[in-house]
């Protein structure tokens, strides 16, 4: 059955417009947290949905750009479907309908009366806005008010339950965040002057005519902005400091999903708007020191939230390497991993999250034997532990062959210096995996030198709970199923990634192609007048 053409402009706003009616929703039904539940699953499923519509019709059909409104460029908002962005659509809303059913298990486990759910849900509804708006943006002001939404809800979430730990980190956040946004808006001001439109594809056409050095200027800035939401080297030293505090979904959907925006519009305006390559020794550069940088940060932690989101920094490394490339087959290989890291680290976030229930801790200095106390709390970790460490055949290893195949093809020195540094990246990766499963799962927990410690009650969205001695705690630390079912499911879909590697590597290798050619993207949005504009 084929779908019409005309269904892809009817459905692009509705992954915008979906959770933000959902979270006016859940404000009304405010007291009914089990209605409330329902509006929020109800609105990330049809988002799942919707995601998939759009990227089979993209696929299908190519780039097509919605005039929101029939007003024309650049005085309406554009929203514009590619591979890329419906690719992003589709794994994002999988990974936020994901989390979302984690929290509501946690939620369901702990009661619901003393947990904030009348404030997380509808925030993290805003958030799901947020994130899907900057992948439809098809000028640099709405792609802001995205970036702006995701900043405004996540602030909420870090400090979702007022301990003195997550105000410090939620402010510390805030301050790098509006940091970013007020180079964003410098950023905005410099290609609106330089060019006289905020739309992409306008502005594309016309940095074409622009001085060398004030594109330079313009790009720069952009870099700057977006390599901090991205936390590129030198500019990730927010994160580590940030991510652990928050609750464990809360955590999931930040390493998951916010990182990737920021990488994403990288993406963007590198092969849209700056295709000249002029910064492309930059980015490898920054690619290479992020990659080494953020796994020796991993080697030096005894907490597995904190070592996971150093992790987290490192594998940005490989994206901007085949953003840096220049090249479509480095394009390919970024995308791809762009979506295997989402997932990945996703689930491994959320792993850590019932680690925490179940052991009371995520120290590695108080963890052990839970590969006897729970064989698939185990087996849910190694699977994306070994993927994120690149063991064959699962996604991991795909990817990074993709990224050291392109590095090899370019054949410059820096290049090489990159497959290098992704091949030592990649060990090292496994080496602090295979020393978290070590500590946390193999050993007996009394080897632990801080075993006899535990919390003592399990993690909620509220951190109300004290130390007490392990056989003392008064909860065992049961896993709900539902937790448990949410994680496991996005696992699967993680290996999904490896099962279909060669038809997503496909749809990868067009999307890469059309970000090659830039006409692609401005006749959708331009017309055959594009040029003239």
């Amino acid at each position: 059955m084929s779908l019409s053409p005309g269904l892809l402009p009817a459905l692009a706003p509705l992954p915008v417009l979906v959770p933000l009616l959902a979270a006016a929703a859940t404000l009304v039904f405010g007291r009914k947290p089990r209605i409330q539940g329902t509006v929020v699953l109800l609105a990330l499923s049809a988002g799942v949905v919707i995601s998939a519509l759009l990227f089979y019709l993209a696929d299908r059909d190519g780039t097509t750009a919605v005039q929101v409104g029939g007003w024309e460029t650049p005085i309406g908002i554009t929203l514009v479907v590619d591979r890329l962005s419906a690719g992003m659509l589709l794994v994002s809303s999988i990974v936020l309908l994901a989390v979302s059913l984690y929290g509501s298990g946690q939620n369901i486990r702990d009661g619901g009366a003393r947990q904030p759910t009348s404030i997380y849900r509808p925030t993290y509804l805003v958030l799901t806005a947020g994130v899907c708006a900057a992948f439809l943006a098809g000028d640099l002001f709405n792609l802001f008010v995205g970036f702006e939404m995701l900043l405004a809800a996540s602030f909420v979430l870090l400090t979702v339950g007022a301990t003195a730990q997550r105000i410090r980190a939620g402010v510390a956040y805030v301050m790098v965040s509006m940091l970013s946004s007020l180079i964003f808006l410098v950023g905005i001001g410099l290609a609106y002057a330089t060019s006289g439109t905020l739309n992409l594809a306008q502005i594309a056409v016309r940095m074409e005519g622009a001085p060398q050095g004030v594109r330079t200027a313009v790009y720069a800035v952009l870099l700057v902005a977006f390599g901090i939401k991205a936390a590129v080297f030198p500019l990730s030293n927010w994160l580590p400091d940030s991510y652990p505090t928050a609750p464990a979904p809360v955590t999931a959907v930040f390493a998951g999903l916010l990182t990737k925006v920021g990488v994403y519009a990288i993406i963007r305006t590198h092969s849209l708007m700056f295709p000249d390559g002029s910064f492309d020794t930059v980015l490898l550069v920054c690619g290479l020191l992020t990659m080494v940088i953020g796994i020796f940060g991993a080697i030096a932690q005894s907490d597995i939230r904190r070592l996971l989101s150093f992790t987290l920094v490192s594998h940005i490394g490989y994206m901007i390497f085949g953003v840096g490339l220049g090249s479509a087959a480095g394009l390919a290989g970024a995308i791809y991993y762009v979506a295997h890291h989402i997932l990945v680290q996703t689930t491994l976030f959320l792993v850590v999250g019932l680690i925490e229930r179940q052991a009371g801790s995520t120290s590695l200095r108080r963890l052990g034997g839970l590969a006897a106390a729970s064989p698939i709390l185990g087996v849910l970790f190694l699977i994306p532990a070994l993927n994120l460490g690149g063991i064959p055949p699962f996604s991991g290893f795909i990817g990074k062959v993709e990224l050291l195949q392109a590095g090899a093809a370019d054949g410059s020195v820096l290049a090489w210096t990159l497959v290098a540094g992704a091949v030592f990246t990649s060990l090292l990766t496994l080496y602090v995996a295979a020393r978290t499963w070590a500590k946390a799962f193999w050993r007996p927990r009394v080897e632990a030198p801080e075993g006899h410690l535990t919390a003592a009650n399990p993690p909620t969205l509220i951190e109300d709970s004290e130390d007490v001695l392990y056989d003392e705690r008064a909860d065992p630390g049961r896993i709900p199923p539902l937790m448990l079912a949410a994680t496991a499911a996005l696992a699967a879909v993680g290996l999904a990634l490896t099962v279909l590697a060669g038809p997503i590597l496909g749809i990868a290798d067009r999307a890469a192609a059309d970000l090659s050619d830039p006409g692609v993207y401005i006749g959708s949005v331009l017309g055959d007048q594009g040029a003239t504009r």
